[in-house]
C-alpha cells in the first residue's frame, strides 16, 4: 500500500532524508521514532506532498502524487505535530468544512461524522468555538477532522500530546481498532507509544532509517536495559558506553 523508495530530501547542502527505503501494509500500525532532528516530519511531510523529495519517490497503491495528485492525497488523513485548526469555527462547522474539501455526500458525511464523534468522545464540545478547546480537544478535533473521510493511511504526529492518561486510552484502542482495516503511521517521541500501540518500530537519526523492527524485538534487544536505554545507545553510537 505505501512504500517509500530511495528517498531522499536536500535542504540547500544538508541532507535531511538519505536514501529512505522502506514498505507498509494496511493492518500495521507503525511507530516512527528518533530524537529531534532526525528527519521525522520531514519524513512525514515528504509521504503527505507537503514538501518535495530531492530524489526518489513515494507510492500509495502503486500512485505517485505526480501520477494522480487528487487520488494520493485523498487516501491520506494527516494531522500535523501542531494541530493547525481555525480558531473562529464552531467543531461541527469545522468538521463540516473539512467533508466539503474531500467532497463527501450527505450521507457520507453523516455515517462517519457520527463515528468520529463518538470514538474520540467530542459530542460535548461541537457547538464550541474552537479557539476555546482545551489542548486536549483540539488535538481530538485535529485528529477527528484527518480520520473523517476514512482515510487508506492516516498519519498522525505525536497524536497523544496534551491528551489525559484516560484519553491516551481510549485513542489508542480507536488507533488499533482502525487499523485491521487501514495503514495507522505515528510520529512520536514517546517510547510507550512504540510498546503499547505499534505492530512495526522505524527508527531515524540523523535522517537515516536505522532499525525497521517491532516493540517485541526492541525489548528482547534492551535485555536488562529499559528502551529508553536502547533507544540512547541507537542513536547515540558514540556514548553507548554510559548505558553498557
Amino acid at each position: 500500500m505505501l512504500e517509500v523508495k530511495n528517498l531522499v530530501k536536500k535542504f540547500g547542502d544538508f541532507t535531511a532524508l538519505d536514501n529512505i527505503n522502506f514498505s507498509a501494509e494496511v493492518g500495521e500500525i507503525i511507530t516512527l521514532l528518533g530524537p529531534n532532528g532526525a528527519g521525522k516530519s520531514t519524513l512525514i511531510r515528504c509521504i503527505c506532498g507537503y514538501l518535495k523529495q530531492s530524489n526518489g519517490n513515494v507510492y500509495i497503491n502503486q500512485n505517485t502524487l505526480e501520477d494522480n495528485f487528487e487520488k494520493y492525497l485523498s487516501e491520506i488523513g494527516y494531522m500535523p505535530e501542531n494541530t493547525p485548526l481555525y480558531g473562529e469555527m464552531k467543531v461541527y462547522e469545522y468538521l463540516q468544512f473539512i467533508a466539503g474539501i474531500y467532497k463527501m455526500n450527505k450521507d457520507e458525511f453523516s455515517k462517519n461524522f457520527q463515528l468520529v464523534v463518538e470514538k474520540l468522545e467530542i459530542s460535548s464540545v461541537l457547538k464550541q468555538k474552537i479557539s476555546t478547546l482545551s489542548k486536549g480537544y483540539r488535538r481530538r478535533v485535529g485528529i477527528a477532522a484527518a480520520i473523517l473521510h476514512r482515510p487508506a493511511i492516516l498519519i498522525l504526529d505525536e497524536p497523544t500530546e496534551g491528551l489525559d492518561p484516560n484519553q491516551k486510552i481510549t485513542l489508542r484502542n480507536f488507533l488499533i481498532e482502525y487499523s485491521k482495516t487501514h495503514l495507522v503511521f505515528i510520529s512520536t517521541h514517546l517510547l510507550e507509544e512504540a510498546e503499547s500501540l505499534s505492530s512495526r518500530v522505524l527508527i531515524l537519526n540523523h535522517g537515516k532509517l536505522i532499525k525497521d523492527t517491532t516493540a517485541k524485538e526492541m525489548k528482547k534487544e534492551a535485555r536488562d536495559k529499559s528502551l529508553s536505554e536502547l533507544f540512547y545507545k541507537l542513536t547515540n553510537p558514540d556514548g553507548a558506553k554510559n548505558v553498557e
